[in-house]
This record gives C-alpha cells, structure tokens and sequence, in this order.
C-alpha cells in the first residue's frame, strides 16, 4: 500500500484518486491538460494545503510531501503540474517560518484562489537560479521589461500568476537577478503550445516567451546577485522544489511496485508449474528495487522534517537536497523498470500503466538538479570547488 499522513487521505480520499486513476491514461494519450481533475483538487482545497497547513511547527512540509506522492500514485502527470503551484505555496511559507514576509503576498492569493507557476527554466541556461538568459531593461517610469524564453511552464492552461526572474546589466559589472510576479494576460507574455513530451504528457508544460513583458517597480519582490548566492529565497525555491519533486517520484514508485508485486502472483510459470511469485531471482528483483524506494523514502521524510523543524543546516543542505532528489527519482526508474520486466509482454503494450509509469519517471532526469549537477554539487561539499 501506498504511505500516506492522515491529512493527505483527507485530502485525496479514495474516490478522488480513483478517478484520477481513471482519467490519467486518456489524458497521457490525448496529450491534453488534466482539467477535470484540476477542477477537482481546487473545490477539495488541495491547492490552498500549504496556506491552512504552513510549513513550520504545522508540518505542512511534511503534509504537502505525503499528499503529493499519495497523488503521484494514481495520477503522476497531475501531481506534477500542481507541485509548480505547491513548491511557490511551500516557498512562501519557508520563508515567513523563518522570518521572512516577502512573499506572504503569495499565500493570501493562494488563499483566493490565484494558481501560480513557474517561468524559471531557460533553454541553455545550466546555472539555473543564479544567472538568467532573459534580459531586463530599466524603464523610464522606473518599471522594468523582460524579454526571453521559458520553458517547461507547468500549468500553461490554467496559472493566473507567473513567477520569472531575469538579469538586470550593472554599469560596473553588478549585475542583479530580478524577480517578480506577472499575472495572466499581461501584454508581452505568449504561451506557446509546443508540449509533446515522452511522458509526463497531462502537465501541459509549454513554452512562455517574454516580450518586453512590463514589470512595474513595486511587483518586483527579490533582486539577488548573480552567482552563487545564500539569499532565503534561493534556498526556499530550492529546498520545496527539490524535496516536493522526490515526493512526486516516490509516488511513481509506490506505485510500480504494488503493479510488479500483483503481476508476480498473478502469473505463473508453466515449466516450474509455481507462480512467479515463488521464483528467487524476480523476488531478488522485486527487492532490490523495493529497497531502493525504502532509502529514498527514508531521505524524504528527514528532509522534510528538518524544514519543517527549522534545522540549520547551513551549505550542507544543498548536497543534501540534490541527493534526495536524485535517489527518489532512480527508485522510480527502477520500479517502474522492475514493473515492465516482471509483468510480461503484455506489459509492453504502449497503454499499459507501467508503460506509463516508465514514462513518466524519465522525466524526472530533466528537472533541476541533474545527474551530473548534483554529483558536482556533493563533490564541492567534501572537496571544495575543482581548482580549475
């Protein structure tokens, strides 16, 4: 069974999940936007989990991190569309736990109802938060412009309030990250419908190009340096979208494995006339990857609890969160791996949930931090930067 805090099965009761169960195949297919299920988790409150239930002595790292991979289960494509929404909710409220009310902006419109997501991810641009391809200009009235092209804007179809960032030229090299909020619809903003991914299909996640977007001064909330940098925000970004993804692929893998297992007492093999179930090398598979799950499961619940408790970690929580992420989203690979490989050729048709599945956890490669960057990342903590 998949784990899940009584608050997140108060959230997602049974039914709910059913019919994302139900719907997420059809939307895989079709390539379309999981509306109705959209539509569902706003009227049961699940968007505004993080403003009732804020990080901090509430837990509500800890919830968030048990509804979204309860979620992940039955519909991964839908839980990872609204954790863009969820991982600026979770932002908002790290920084206010810890004295911060910069963004408290973000919770009472949450609260209203305004969906948020995340115009970050550039084409090229491996530095991630500490530098910007997207160009802000000064303007006469004090406002400022964004021209440059975001991708992967998860929720195109239906954000109402778009977070970018873009880099402002100093005239002594002092270049400064600018970011701020921009609602739908303002002029300049394009979203280009160009999604057609391999999976992960229902997030809906296109292209937004910024056209000399207009920023007026006042909706800008944080200008940081650019590089490397241990501003709050940076970490708030960084430690909700890293440990809300895990919590996202974990649910991918809770549910490739409770597939595998059911596929291996279900089939039996004619020539040792037993069920697979009783076969030692699929169990030896079915653990290993069930053991990979445990261990990530394990890194999940520390990190949130330590973000929700505050814990002052200082650099080391970098190294910490890239490992986490990396670990949940291999368990998910794996599972999903192990799931084709125990469930037979039927399992490989191209509609099978554990094709699906397979799918879907492949993406999860593609989201900051990468393989690579994250290895770098651990490295610096234990050796320092690399002398060349």
């Amino acid at each position: 069974m998949t784990p899940g805090a009584p608050d997140a099965g108060r959230l997602l009761p049974a039914g709910l999940l059913g019919r994302f169960r139900a719907r997420a195949a059809g939307y895989d297919a079709a390539n379309t936007f999981f509306t109705e299920d959209f539509a569902e988790l706003e009227a049961a409150g699940y968007l505004r989990q993080l403003v009732d239930t804020p990080p901090g002595d509430a837990g509500g790292m800890a919830g968030a991190a048990a509804a979204q991979r309860l979620l992940a289960a039955a519909a991964p494509a839908t839980a990872l569309g609204v954790n863009m929404h969820l991982v600026w909710t979770a932002v908002a409220g790290l920084l206010a736990d810890r004295g911060d009310t910069s963004l408290h902006g973000v919770l009472a419109d949450a609260g209203r109802g305004e969906v948020f997501a995340f115009g970050v991810s550039e084409p090229g641009n491996d530095a991630v938060l500490f530098d910007s391809l997207t160009r802000v200009d000064r303007l006469p009235d004090g406002g400022f412009s964004f021209t440059g092209t975001k991708v992967f804007t998860s929720l195109s179809p239906v954000w109402t309030r778009l977070g970018i960032f873009g880099k402002l030229e100093g005239r002594d090299g002092d270049d400064v990250i600018l970011h701020a909020f921009v609602p739908r619809g303002t002029p300049g903003v394009e979203i280009v419908e160009d999604w057609n991914p391999l999976g992960m299909r229902a997030t809906q996640s296109s292209t937004t190009r910024l056209s000399g977007v207009r920023v007026p001064e006042d909706a800008v909330f944080r200008r940081v340096p650019v590089g490397p940098n241990a501003d709050l925000l940076v970490f708030g970004i960084f430690a909700a979208f890293e440990s809300l993804i895990a919590a996202v692929y974990l649910g991918i893998a809770d549910r490739a494995l409770d597939l595998a297992a059911h596929a291996l007492t279900r089939r039996r093999s004619m020539v040792a006339d037993r069920p697979l179930a009783d076969d030692p090398v699929l169990r030896n598979t079915l653990a290993a990857a069930a053991m990979q799950r445990t261990a990530a499961e394990a890194e999940l619940r520390a990190v949130v609890q330590d973000l929700d408790a505050r814990s002052d970690l200082g650099s080391a929580w970098f190294p910490r969160l890239v490992t986490l992420k990396t670990h949940a989203v291999e368990a998910a690979v794996a599972a999903t791996g192990t799931a084709l490989h125990v469930g037979g050729g039927s399992g490989f048709s191209a509609d099978s949930e554990a094709v699906r599945l397979h799918r879907d956890a492949l993406a999860g490669q593609f989201h900051p931090s990468t393989e690579e960057s994250a290895r770098a990342t651990v490295a610096t903590a234990l050796l320092g930067p690399p002398s060349t």
